[in-house]
C-alpha cells in the first residue's frame, strides 16, 4: 500500500494505519505525517521538563527520538492507546538527556541518579514528618550513607552554572551590572605580602652583621667592596659572611638562594 493511498482524515483508526505502514515500510512521508501529528504532544512534554530554560528545543528534539522509537515498537493488540505507550518512552529519553547532558560540570553518574531520588525522598518525608527531613533521615529512607547524601546535595549545586554575562542589577546610573563586573582581579599585593612575611621569618635566623651585608648587597645594590668599606671589613670577609647568610636562609625556608632574592 503506498503512502498516497493512506486516508488523510486524522481520526484514531487513520493514525494507527499510518503507524502500521511506517513500521512496515519506514518511509519518510509517513514518518513526517506521524511526527506532525504528535508534535504537540512531544513539545508539551519537553516544555514540562525544560521550564523555559535555554535547552527547550534540545529536549524537543530528544523527545522526537523517543517518539520514533515508540512508533517502531508499538503494538495495538495489547489494547493500549499509542499515547499511553509513547509518553513513558518520550519522557525517558528526555530525563536521560537531562541527567547526562545538562550539567555544567562533569559529575559521576551515581550522583546524577541519586539527585532525583533525594528530591523525591525529601518530598515524601516532609509529608510524613510534617517538617523538613534531616540528612540522616534521608539516608535511611534511601538506604545510602550520609556521606553520599551530602556529596550529592553539594554536587547538585553544579547542575547549571551562571554565565558571567548574566545581568544581576543596575548601577546608580542605570547601566547593567553583570556577574563578571563583580569578579575581582588577581591582586599581586597578596603574593608580595606572603613573600615579605616569608623573608621576615627567614631573616630572624641571621645575626645583625649578616643582615647588614644582605641589605647592602641586595637591597642597596652595593658591591662587596663597597659593603666592606661601609662595615670596615675586607671584601673577602663580606663574601664569606654573605655566603654563610644565604646558606642559613636556605636551610630556614628550604629553597635555593636564587629563589629568595
Amino acid at each position: 500500500m503506498s503512502t498516497s493511498s493512506l486516508p488523510h482524515k486524522q481520526n484514531k483508526d487513520d493514525v494507527y494505519e499510518w503507524i502500521k505502514h511506517y513500521q512496515t515500510y519506514q518511509d519518510d512521508e509517513t514518518q513526517l505525517k506521524l511526527v506532525q501529528h504528535y508534535e504537540s504532544l512531544v513539545r508539551a512534554l519537553a516544555r514540562k521538563f525544560s521550564k523555559g530554560r535555554e535547552y527547550d528545543e534540545d529536549l524537543f528534539q530528544v523527545g522526537m527520538v523517543g517518539l520514533l522509537a515508540a512508533l517502531k515498537r508499538f503494538d495495538d493488540e495489547f489494547g493500549r492507546s499509542f499515547e499511553s505507550f509513547a509518553v513513558p518512552t518520550i519522557v525517558g529519553e528526555i530525563k536521560r538527556f537531562i541527567r547526562d547532558k545538562t550539567w555544567s560540570v562533569h559529575v559521576p553518574r551515581r550522583i546524577k541518579e541519586l539527585g532525583p531520588k533525594i528530591k523525591k525522598a525529601v518530598e515524601a518525608l516532609t509529608i510524613e514528618l510534617q517538617r523538613s527531613p534531616q540528612v540522616n533521615e534521608i539516608s535511611e529512607y534511601l538506604n545510602v550513607s550520609v556521606e553520599e547524601v551530602l556529596e550529592t546535595m553539594e554536587m547538585s549545586k553544579s547542575y547549571q552554572a551562571l554565565s558571567v554575562d548574566r545581568t544581576l542589577d543596575a548601577d546608580q546610573e542605570g547601566g547593567e551590572v553583570t556577574l563578571l563586573d563583580l569578579v575581582g582581579n588577581e591582586d599581586d599585593g597578596f603574593e608580595k605580602a606572603d613573600q615579605q612575611m616569608l623573608l621576615q621569618k627567614a631573616f630572624s635566623v641571621l645575626n645583625e652583621r649578616e643582615k647588614q651585608i644582605l641589605h647592602y648587597t641586595y637591597f642597596e645594590n652595593l658591591s662587596q667592596k663597597e659593603t666592606g668599606e661601609m662595615l670596615n671589613i675586607s671584601q673577602m670577609h663580606v663574601s664569606r659572611l654573605q655566603r654563610r647568610a644565604l646558606e642559613k636562609l636556605r636551610e630556614s625556608i628550604r629553597i635555593e638562594p636564587s629563589e629568595i632574592l
